[in-house]
């Protein structure tokens, strides 16, 4: 019996072992910077080091709704950033039915060459998809060599520094890029499935469709449930790099996301303790949306996801 307790002692601290460089990593790069979040409370000018005399409490905090200029660039931002969130949440299913479809190839090989092909974006920078778009979509782009070629426009179109639909152009970058990468997990539920169940509606006259509807669409949604409600707790989290590299002075006011805006507030005009009390802001509300979204989980599903 002792021997028993002493094996699996000794199997739970390896375990713990093969798990310990990860928390390090998370400990480091997701903990550790928090402390950064001090700065929020003092009047920070670098290179210089903190003090108690340049402590101002909760003034930054106080700024972003200290006048209306400021309240209507804040409201305009988050505008921008529940409009991409909204549509990204809007098409989560995407992924999912590529799934489904790319599961349906037949041919073993061209199915792999197509997720391949759809993954392979996922690991391109995002200033490598503004060298493509603007190969492609600039005043001397391929677009506008065609459409002048063929005597269609008599000047080019400017595709990238339009404000016409940034939301929507976003979105479509943002999904060829991380369509085949999202797929991925639904491709690991679809094969999951038990095949007997396809097998019986076969056997009893199913079309494919009836299949897909009633067998594979129902297995996929509790992994399509999680994530989304995942996408709910990062509503706020757009990301910053896409919309780097993407704004210019006619689609700024568009694109300008939160994430985004911190970083210009830092970086554009120095006001780096003002963008450390908005990030906290934004972490505030993030963790109370993930708690919420938590707790729809284990009133939908059963059960939650932390």
């Amino acid at each position: 019996m002792n021997l028993l307790k002493d094996r699996k002692k000794a199997r739970s601290y390896r375990e713990f072992l093969y798990i310990l460089p990860f928390l390090v990593l998370v400990a480091i790069f997701s903990y550790y910077p928090l402390y950064g979040w001090v700065y929020a409370f003092f009047d920070y000018k670098p290179p210089f080091p903190l003090s108690m005399d340049k402590f101002v409490g909760f003034k930054w905090f106080k700024s972003i709704v200290d006048s209306p200029t400021k309240i209507n660039q804040v409201l305009k931002v988050l505008r921008n950033t529940f409009a991409i969130s909204g549509l990204s949440l809007m098409f989560s299913w995407f992924p999912m039915v590529f799934a489904i479809f790319l599961n349906e190839i037949k041919s073993k090989g061209y199915r792999k060459f197509v997720q391949t092909v759809t993954t392979l974006p996922n690991f391109i920078s995002w200033v490598l998809v503004y060298s493509i778009a603007f190969s492609v979509l600039s005043s001397t782009g391929a677009v506008n060599s065609i459409l002048m070629g063929l005597g269609l426009i008599d000047t080019p179109k400017l595709f990238l520094q339009s404000s016409n639909n940034v939301w929507f152009r976003m979105w479509l970058w943002l999904t060829w890029k991380n369509a085949g990468w999202a797929a991925i997990m639904y491709i690991a539920a679809l094969s999951g499935i038990d095949e007997e169940l396809n097998e019986a509606a076969r056997i009893d006259g199913a079309s494919k469709i009836q299949i897909i509807w009633y067998i594979t669409l129902p297995s996929l949604l509790p992994t399509y449930f999680v994530l989304v409600m995942l996408n709910l707790a990062n509503f706020l989290s757009n990301g910053m790099e896409q919309f780097y590299v993407f704004q210019n002075s006619f689609n700024k006011e568009y694109i300008q996301v939160l994430d985004l805006y911190v970083y210009n507030i830092a970086m554009g005009s120095g006001g780096y303790s003002l963008s450390v009390a908005i990030s906290i802001l934004k972490s505030i509300v993030s963790l109370i949306l993930l708690c919420v979204t938590n707790t729809l989980s284990k009133l939908v599903r059963g059960e939650g996801f932390i």
